[in-house]
């Protein structure tokens, strides 16, 4: 799947790229360069529909004179020249940021994990036998269910960065992803659930989120009537259903720029108890086999382990090395510097900051579903939510909707809702009364990274409108 001179060729490419800003004479610049493979199938009306595979990259250049910067890309290396003449132009015509110089080299250790040989041997033949095997299990599982929609693919890419500052690195990643939609039309009733999993290294032929999409859309078949009144009531999400919420919300609310801009609900509390006291949130750049891990982040500063919320105190934020000299330069902040929690969308756009794989965990430890609803006793099990996009960064505040959501009764499932709306502060959900499951699950983000989330029970703070 990816030409074995692929990382050559890239550094080599960078590396002449780099030659050329020097002819400029262009005191710091970087060169960034990506170049990923795949193969791909979609399945529609529980058939494979197409069948895709190919290749995009290209690199990045950042510049940076007097404390100014520009950024350009282009896809082939040999015509860099007026890709670097428009960073410079862009940086020229830039405010000034006092003190914005771009990184030093610094040792950063490889990260384990992060590329699974056996993908890169796989072919769009062994996708179909995977397909195959997918929609046989679904079948198998529930003779009315049917894969409406979805798809699988496997990938592999090439990475590189090279700085005038003695930043230089290379290496590959592998993905393999699967998601299907599963519906069951029978009855004059249709439900269905979509569920995926996907990751560094090969996933098994049938992964357990089949059975778990087969599971949803059966649950919530029959809804019960129930009382369509606006209560304030405990709610126990699923980790799909949470991580929306979650990745929209928290990991912005911990960007050190944001914090020092006070559009963050958790600026100014720096030291402060700001979640239930069992609970710590932890971005993770070097787990192993993460998603977004790395040996190194997107301006190529080492990555790291650092805990930002330490049993409920607020104790870090997350910097990159631009977000840090402004907020220093315009006087936010007395002294910040990057935390190696730059990210990068892909060679077309400079880096910001985010979070890498990030992670909430309890010293109490996780309880099991059982135990969770027995805690709960009179509550509701959401497991998706429509409209997490438009949940408050800067406040908490969030109003969703769900049509995969249960009714629970005296610490027992009474049945699906037919839809409901969820709304609260997620903040003030998390700061008090908050138990996790005990199975971590990896979901994706609306924000930058991965989320590794149980399912999360918040006693407080949550309102459900049934319809």
């Amino acid at each position: 799947m990816l030409p074995d001179d692929a990382v050559d060729r890239i550094s080599e490419g960078c590396k002449l790229i780099g030659d050329l800003c020097k002819k400029e004479g262009i005191a710091q610049w970087e060169v960034v360069a990506f170049q990923s493979y795949g193969h791909q199938l979609d399945i529609e009306a529980g058939k494979v529909s197409l069948a895709a595979g190919g290749g995009e990259g290209g690199y990045g250049i950042r510049v940076v004179e007097d404390g100014r910067f520009g950024y350009a890309y282009l896809v082939d290396a040999t015509s860099a020249t007026p890709a670097i003449q428009q960073a410079l132009d862009v940086a020229r015509a830039s405010p000034a940021i006092k003190g914005f110089v771009l990184p030093s080299a610094d040792e950063a250790d490889p990260v384990n994990g992060l590329c699974d040989r056996r993908i890169l041997d796989l072919g769009p033949e062994d996708l179909l036998e995977q397909a195959d095997a997918v929609l046989s299990e679904v079948a198998s599982l529930d003779q009315r269910a049917v894969v409406t929609g979805g798809g699988l693919g496997v990938g592999a890419t090439a990475s590189a960065i090279l700085s005038s500052e003695g930043i230089e690195s290379s290496g590959i990643t592998t993905s393999h992803g699967l998601g299907v939609q599963v519906s069951i039309d029978a009855d004059d009733e249709l439900t269905s659930s979509y569920e995926g999993d996907s990751g560094r290294q090969l996933l098994a032929q049938v992964p357990p989120c089949i059975a778990s999409a087969v599971h949803w859309a059966q649950v919530t078949r029959g809804p019960i009537e129930v009382n369509s009144e606006p209560q304030d009531t405990p709610v126990l999400m699923t980790s799909k259903g949470f991580s929306p919420l979650f990745s929209m919300v928290v990991p912005t609310a911990l960007r050190g720029d944001r914090l020092v801009r006070n559009e963050s609900f958790w600026s100014g509390k720096q030291g402060e108890v700001v979640l239930a006291t069992d609970l710590s949130l932890i971005d993770d750049g070097r787990m192993e086999g993460g998603k977004s891990a790395s040996s190194r982040d997107g301006e190529g500063v080492a990555s790291r382990r650092q805990t930002l919320v330490e049993e409920g105190r607020l104790i870090g934020s997350m910097w990159s090395t631009r977000d840090a000299a402004q907020q220093v330069a315009e006087g936010r902040i007395d002294h910040a510097e990057t935390t190696g929690c730059a990210v990068r969308g892909g060679h077309q756009s400079p880096p910001g900051t985010g979070c890498s794989d990030f992670t909430m965990v309890s010293k109490n430890g996780g309880h099991s579903q059982d135990a969770l609803l027995e805690q709960m006793q009179d509550g509701y099990i959401v497991h998706s939510v429509m409209g997490a996009h438009t949940a408050n960064p800067t406040s908490g505040d969030f109003s969703v909707t769900t049509s995969t959501i249960l009714r629970v009764s005296e610490g027992e499932i009474l049945g699906p809702v037919k839809q409901a709306g969820l709304s609260g502060n997620l903040a003030k959900a998390l700061s008090s009364d908050v138990r996790l499951g005990d199975d971590v699950q990896v979901q994706g983000s609306y924000s930058s990274g991965s989320m590794h989330l149980p399912d999360v029970l918040m006693m407080q703070g949550l309102r459900i409108n049934p319809a």
